[in-house]
């Protein structure tokens, strides 16, 4: 059996990740949180509740008796639109140190593949779908993603070095927006997705539901599942040692169509208003996946209507019981 390490394994995607691989018979799963431990921590073969910032909790996973075959990166610093308007360092410093050390580490430890979720923020809004090539370094960034934009960046390009230095394979993957289980849905911190789900999911009949600006924004919007999925494909079957891959749904969902959709799914009776004076990302995007499926016969296999049916059954069972 294989040795994976799953960091950030108690946050939203690491979670869904090491879920996935508990159920399967041919690795074994190590995980890595920071103060949360999950609920099914006794089915992990170990788990550490360390700081993954500091050299120290780096040791503590990686120099040990423990040889990984696999790391899978999930483990950031993230919050929602009002953060990343507010307090756009809180994306930066944390991660780049923390994606510096990691890496290094899997260089010094033989890790065979290391795989890094980074995401779409670098991608200029309004070219639809967008391929691994529409990102220049000569363009402007939009100015909200500026910071965590580069940070990305940044981490890709470790791993490109990296995966130049060592036997160590790296995949970069570039997701789109991801929801689903385990998601936040904290209002403070959590992102549109998921904001709009507690704030439907927690309305009687007859509430207004208030949408941060006019609703026009638009989406690519990808279920966990289908991120796992690519994963799980891409650790079977990249053969070069360094990979950056789009992965997401293909389309884009205005944030009207997609609480429409949300309080449909919910059975309720509720009206929207929206509130111009609140932070919004004006962005238009979507991912083109074709490169995925080239290389790896990744496709997304869950729409919007099925994932937001998936993510309220969960909710009803899990957070609002």
């Amino acid at each position: 059996m294989k040795n994976i390490l799953i960091c950030g394994a108690s946050g939203f995607m690491g979670k869904n990740i090491a879920n996935y691989f508990l159920k399967s018979n041919m690795y074994n799963v190590y995980g890595v949180g920071n103060s949360r431990v999950p609920d099914n921590v006794e089915k992990y073969k170990f788990f550490f509740n360390i700081d993954l910032t500091t050299q120290q909790g780096i040791d503590a996973v990686f120099a040990g008796e423990i040889k990984y075959d696999i790391v899978v990166q999930a483990a950031a610093n993230t919050s929602g639109s009002k953060d990343i308007l507010a307090r756009p360092y809180l994306h930066v410093t944390d991660n780049a140190v923390m994606n510096s050390l990691i890496l290094r580490a899997c260089y010094d430890y033989n890790v065979d593949h290391f795989l890094f979720l980074s995401c779409g923020v670098m991608y200029n809004p309004g070219k639809a779908p967008v391929t691994e090539d529409d990102f220049s370094a000569d363009e402007k960034m939009p100015d909200v993603y500026f910071g965590v934009g580069w940070t990305k960046i940044y981490v890709e390009k470790m791993c490109e070095f990296y995966s130049r230095l060592g036997r160590t394979k790296h995949t970069a993957i570039r997701h789109s927006n991801t929801y689903g289980p385990y998601d936040k849905y904290d209002l403070e911190k959590s992102h549109m997705f998921g904001a709009t789900i507690t704030k439907v999911m927690t309305a009687t009949d007859g509430d207004e539901i208030v949408v941060w600006g006019n609703g026009s924004t638009e989406r690519d919007l990808l279920y966990v599942d289908d991120v796992v999925n690519f994963i799980e494909l891409a650790i079977k079957k990249q053969k070069s040692k360094y990979e950056l891959v789009n992965v997401g749904y293909g389309n884009s969902f205005s944030v009207s169509e997609i609480v429409n959709k949300i309080i449909k799914h919910s059975g309720k009776n509720l009206k929207i208003s929206y509130d111009l004076s609140q932070p919004s990302i004006n962005t238009k995007l979507a991912l083109s996946s074709k490169k995925a499926k080239k290389l790896f016969g990744w496709f997304p296999k869950i729409n919007l209507d099925d994932g937001i049916k998936r993510t309220i059954e969960w909710y009803n069972s899990n957070v609002q019981k």
